[in-house]
């Protein structure tokens, strides 16, 4: 993993508040078991969404964190977690994907305070566009701290930064908009001055291992790995790949459902300050 001193590098982008760049969601079957085991390994409460009973929101305190919506075994959605950008208008951006050879797989729909779309990219990794339509009541993440971060392993990072950097309005100059940078063999996205996600090449998308295939990584931080570990396999989980990154490690887990995230103990997704 890419980044400076943690002590001394800026906090990560935050995922919560009007101004927030990106929001993540899991697709499951069971709203209920995935409360209990999010509950349990990460310390979560949960409440209501406005989308309908089987959505609810995920909070630390009273920071919403991310978002759990049940989804019926007759539609055929991947059991998974993804990441929703913030976009200005769903229907422009999704053209954008379109236009730029990506799918777009649902939407845009009205969802709750928004309208949402769920695509892929090019090379297959699934994420999704968020249209917000209402002001958000929920209080920012404080200063200094982010509920999770976000990792793209694709092809060709160059590549996969041209395709978002086109949908998303990064490196547009204008107002709020992300700006990207290149280091090294990664993509840092800065939103703010403020790292939301690193982006890797090396990803095969004929590959049988989807941690090899593109995908979009959701990584939330943690205070104890090893603690995190055990308690996600105490509640029916399953350690799939632990490693060592700079600053620290991360290993990739697979809930009971079978959607994969990782936790570290890494302050944030890396790359210096610019």
């Amino acid at each position: 993993m890419t980044g400076s001193d943690p002590r001394t590098a800026p906090s990560a982008a935050p995922l919560t508040g009007s101004a927030a760049p990106c929001w993540v969601t899991l697709m499951t079957r069971d709203l209920r078991a995935a409360q209990r085991f999010y509950g349990g390994v990460l310390g979560w409460s949960f409440r209501p969404g406005k989308a309908g009973a089987e959505f609810s929101v995920a909070r630390r305190g009273d920071i919403p964190v991310a978002g759990i919506f049940a989804v019926s075994t007759a539609y055929q959605v991947a059991v998974a977690w993804t990441p929703y950008f913030a976009v200005a208008d769903a229907d422009v951006a999704a053209a954008r994907v379109r236009e730029r050879s990506g799918t777009v797989a649902v939407g845009p729909l009205t969802l709750g305070k928004g309208r949402g779309v769920l695509a892929a990219d090019r090379d297959g990794a699934a994420f999704g566009l968020w249209e917000r339509t209402e002001p958000a009541t929920s209080p920012p993440a404080p200063d200094g701290h982010a509920h999770a971060w976000l990792r793209l392993r694709t092809r060709d990072a160059f590549d996969a930064a041209i395709f978002y950097g086109e949908v998303l309005d990064w490196a547009s100059g204008r107002p709020g908009c992300c700006d990207v940078a290149y280091e090294g063999e990664e993509v840092i996205v800065r939103c703010e001055g403020r790292p939301l996600a690193r982006i890797s090449s090396g990803a095969v998308e004929a590959a049988v291992d989807p941690l090899v295939r593109p995908h979009w990584q959701v990584q939330f931080p943690v205070e104890d790995l090893p603690v995190t570990v055990a308690e996600a396999v105490r509640e029916g989980g399953t350690l799939v790949e632990e490693r060592a990154v700079l600053d620290g490690r991360e290993a990739t887990l697979r809930d009971p459902d079978g959607a994969l995230f990782t936790v570290t103990d890494v302050r944030g997704p890396g790359g210096p300050a610019s």
